[in-house]
């Protein structure tokens, strides 16, 4: 290293003058001898700059690599801890479900009406409906963000929708995502009343504590489970945290396939 051996160059002649027989330095004579004469380390410093700054980036690279390295095996083992415990969302008659209660697959999901992530994932959950069929069943939980103003009045009215048909909160549900530069309070009386709601009962029931309470054991959910943005997903159990294409949730089906699959068992023939 050429720094150290700028160091070494300068010391030795410190160290001979103080009677050292000329020798290789070693590194606790060097600690010592820059302790007395810390204006060698300055010199060699500037000497051997160039050199100097290639080491510290090289470093920084190499410890970059190391965290980045340390920070994928961390993820990988969070990942497949995430299939021996999974998540246990509530999930009740009074439930948002679209799909078959005997379904295999389960897909929570925790939106927000003002989201734009969570209205480009719709389109990802309805390809996941499309290929999977009877065997997936769609869970719809309330996540209004406080910086979307108009994601909690949406919360509210589909909530009031639902307590009168299951159904057209659904298509209240599609509606709303399909429009989001429309929301507010006249479109939501509007939509209530094209899916044949009683609208009044509706702005009636958006203000009850009913749905408050409804809403705020969804929000209380979603921050149990750590999420702190949407769209959030749970697929039986295993959380997705953000908007991810349909071959991500495949992959996690995959793996709980794989998982579900009893295992191999081999058997020994005794030798005669």
């Amino acid at each position: 290293m050429k720094l150290w051996s700028a160091l070494a160059v300068c010391l030795s002649g410190l160290l001979l003058g103080q009677g050292v027989a000329a020798r290789e330095i070693s590194a606790d004579e060097l600690t010592k001898a820059l302790a007395k004469h810390p204006d060698v380390l300055i010199e060699a410093i500037k000497a051997n700059r160039k050199a100097i700054f290639a080491i510290i980036n090289q470093t920084g690279v190499e410890e970059q690599e190391r965290q980045r390295q340390e920070a994928e095996e961390a993820a990988k083992l969070a990942y497949e801890e995430q299939f021996k415990n999974p998540l246990k969302p509530a999930i009740d008659s009074k439930s948002h479900i679209r799909g078959q209660n005997t379904a295999r697959l389960t897909l929570v999901e925790y939106a927000d009406f003002e989201c734009p992530y969570c209205a480009s994932s719709v389109a990802v959950v309805d390809e996941l409906r499309a290929k999977y069929g009877q065997d997936i069943r769609i869970v719809f939980k309330n996540f209004p963000l406080p910086f979307h103003p108009q994601a909690m009045p949406a919360a509210q009215w589909f909530e009031a929708v639902a307590m009168q048909s299951p159904e057209a909160a659904w298509s209240f549900h599609d509606v709303l995502f399909k429009n989001q530069d429309k929301l507010g309070i006249d479109f939501f009386r509007k939509t209530a009343a094209s899916l044949g709601v009683d609208v009044k009962k509706c702005e009636a029931d958006a203000s009850s504590e009913a749905v408050k309470q409804r809403i705020s054991a969804d929000i209380d959910e979603a921050i149990k489970f750590n999420f702190d943005g949407t769209p959030g997903f749970l697929l039986n159990g295993i959380p997705v945290r953000g908007a991810f294409p349909v071959e991500h949730f495949e992959g996690i089906i995959k793996k709980l396939e794989l998982a579900a699959q009893p295992a191999e068992v081999s058997v020994t023939t005794p030798a005669e």
